[in-house]
């Protein structure tokens, strides 16, 4: 459910309607039964709800809540986070986990949670992603953001533009397009993926002209890769290469940098993109906006996201599933 007081509640709300207990996918509540109850009261959502006790029937006319946590929900402030509502956020995660690792459920879609929420809590994660990591034992695990029409895989993400340069090894170059490679087959049933590699500098540095990364590090990364039977291409200009995937020549890119990636993302999947955690031994997948406290309870706030999350992860789940059993 993410965080409590966020558009988690509300957006879940304003989705789940799409399903049905014997459709494709059927979504279950990891989160607060009284917290949902109040959203779905003032916001007029008619959307029936239940406690649901795993290991039992699903409910067959209403929304299953697996009841974490027990809130005083209307004592609550939509967009004020506290301690108690930083600790039930992380309590979610920890149970969606362990219901995915006993086979319970088959994946989590994750709603947004606070980061300086769940540090002042206690917990030391950045973030979800770490947590995840954390929980599952995983250390070589990165993250992709999904839509129709692009995927983007990143090199560096949350580091200042002025240390790109020193991070971008062939080794972490190299690692990127490996890890990208076998998520599109396993994940997303590419037998054969196309991987794009976009340069740092303009004109993939113009054979040296504009900048020496795409000669010492991008280059002998996608080399190494082909020689291991991958399909990559690149150094490719940054300014043309998100044109050529999104019109369907490449499956993925690997792109150098945070914004290199995501400001065409976004521009292309605002509302419908998809942040999913490669590298896991469980499916994660995980709406693709933050909190949005400012917005919280006012009955505004856009499901698309969380939709396509949910759809991805039943997606990715089917696909996991058929890959496994493979000889």
């Amino acid at each position: 459910m993410g965080c409590p007081v966020s558009i988690g509640p509300e957006i879940i709300l304003r989705q789940t309607g799409r399903y049905r207990t014997d459709g494709p996918v059927t979504p279950v509540v990891v989160g607060d039964l009284g917290v949902l109850r109040r959203c779905a009261e003032e916001l007029a959502l008619d959307v029936p709800l239940s406690a649901w006790i795993p290991g039992t029937p699903l409910p067959s006319s209403s929304l299953a809540v697996v009841e974490v946590s027990r809130l005083p929900a209307r004592e609550l402030a939509w967009g004020r986070p506290d301690n108690a509502t930083a600790a039930a956020m992380a309590q979610y995660i920890r149970q969606g986990v362990e219901l995915v690792r006993q086979g319970v459920l088959d994946g989590i879609a994750t709603c947004p949670i606070s980061k300086a929420a769940l540090q002042k809590a206690g917990f030391s994660y950045p973030g979800h992603t770490e947590m995840l990591a954390d929980l599952t034992g995983s250390t070589d695990f990165a993250m992709m953001m999904a839509g129709q029409r692009l995927r983007v895989t990143l090199v560096t993400i949350h580091c200042p533009l002025s240390e790109v340069p020193a991070q971008l090894t062939g080794q972490a170059v190299a690692r990127m397009i490996g890890i990208t490679h076998r998520s599109l087959q396993r994940d997303f049933a590419i037998a054969t993926p196309r991987i794009a590699v976009a340069g740092l500098n303009p004109h993939a540095g113009e054979d040296g002209l504009f900048g020496s990364e795409e000669q010492t590090a991008i280059a002998p990364a996608i080399e190494q890769m082909r020689r291991d039977g991958l399909q990559v291409e690149g150094p490719i200009p940054p300014d043309t290469v998100f044109f050529k995937a999104a019109s369907g020549l490449y499956d993925a890119v690997v792109c150098m940098y945070h914004d290199q990636g995501l400001i065409p993302f976004k521009l292309l999947h605002f509302k419908d993109g998809v942040n999913v955690t490669l590298g896991l031994p469980i499916v994660r997948t995980s709406v693709d906006h933050g909190t949005a406290y400012d917005i919280a309870g006012k009955g505004v706030a856009d499901p698309s996201s969380l939709a396509a999350a949910i759809d991805l992860a039943g997606t990715i789940s089917a696909n996991r599933k058929r890959t496994d059993l493979q000889p």
